[in-house]
Parts: structure tokens; C-alpha cells; sequence
């Protein structure tokens, strides 16, 4: 992705997701859409502040 804090998220048949960081981390499952759109928030969080920090 953009920032590159998220190699993947794939949608499961069963509704979950499977995301995975890096492509040498572990998957990770999410339960569903909430899930990946509270991983959204915490990614958008994490350049929001990273990104007041360098300026």
C-alpha cells in the first residue's frame, strides 16, 4: 500500500479478512467489516501522528 503498513487484506468467503503487514509477517484474521475498518482507523492514526512528528 501507499505508507506500506499493510501488504495485503483478503476477503474470505465466510465474511472474515486476512491481512497480513509484511509479506514475511504473520497473517492476521479479522472478523469482519468492523474489524478491518477499525485496522483502517489505527493505520490513518498512526501516519496522522508520525507525520505531526516530523514536521
Amino acid at each position: 500500500m501507499r505508507h506500506q503498513l499493510l501488504h495485503i487484506a483478503v476477503l474470505t468467503p465466510s465474511g472474515q479478512w486476512l491481512v497480513q503487514h509484511l509479506p514475511e509477517s504473520p497473517v492476521q484474521l479479522l472478523d469482519g467489516p468492523t474489524a478491518l475498518v477499525d485496522l483502517a482507523a489505527d493505520i490513518q492514526h498512526r501516519i496522522r501522528t508520525t507525520r505531526n512528528r516530523t514536521r
